[in-house]
């Protein structure tokens, strides 16, 4: 626990925080970044070891930055010791992967893709997946999950010791049946039933949804009137 000196200098006059990143312990940061950027997708990867064995690892540190190319980007952390993790030695070698999103039906399944197995055993195998051959990638496409992004490495970016950003072109969009519209290509988020990653143990399901219309300047003129 902090003491009192350590705690005045964390808060803003009004008693919130306000806090030097660089003065507090690494984990602590970690806590920050878990809980107050909300919600975060969970990207369930795919991967396939140099002995063959297929490996699947979630992590919520991911997103997609760019759709000229398509870029998704996770954030892989490395183990208590510094050696690499499976994902991140995996693609490292193959230079390929598959990004799925879960939905609330696979959650748990996911979960057990968390446990710290050894690397000669597929969490596929002992969360209960099944999965198939990919269209354009090696690594197999988990049937299960609602959607499959299929990409290939374009850069991985060590941003200290303990971290690797790992940023991956998307060369395959897949969804399962009624997710999205083929012709429009309208998601149907009723049907897609994403899960979201906060901190702790906790993660969440799409509850209401609600739309705010972008404007453009001439409506927000309309609206508002000329200004000054």
């Amino acid at each position: 626990m902090a003491d009192q000196a350590e705690l005045v200098a964390r808060t803003d006059a009004e008693g919130g925080l306000d806090v030097d990143p660089n003065s507090i312990e690494r984990r602590d940061r970690y806590k920050l970044l878990c809980g107050l950027v909300v919600p975060r997708p969970v990207a369930l990867v795919t991967t396939i070891a140099q002995d063959g064995v297929v490996n699947a690892a979630p992590f919520s540190f991911f997103n997609v930055f760019s759709e000229a190319p398509p870029v998704a980007v996770l954030g892989l952390n490395a183990q208590p010791d510094g050696a690499l993790k499976d994902t991140t030695r995996n693609i490292r070698a193959s230079g390929e992967y598959v990004i799925h999103l879960v939905s609330d039906h696979q959650a748990e399944a996911m979960n057990v893709c968390a446990v710290n197995f050894p690397p000669d055993v597929s969490e596929i195998e002992m969360a209960g997946f099944t999965t198939k051959p990919s269209r354009v990638v090696a690594p197999p496409t988990i049937v299960e999950a609602p959607v499959a992004l299929e990409t290939r490495l374009m850069q991985i970016i060590p941003v200290s010791p303990v971290r690797n950003l790992v940023l991956g072109e998307i060369v395959r969009f897949k969804a399962r049946p009624g997710i999205v519209d083929p012709d429009k290509l309208y998601v149907d988020i009723e049907k897609f039933r994403p899960i979201a990653r906060l901190f702790g143990n906790l993660y969440a399901r799409f509850g209401e949804v609600f739309e705010v219309k972008r404007q453009t300047y001439e409506e927000w003129l309309k609206t508002h009137g000329e200004r000054d």
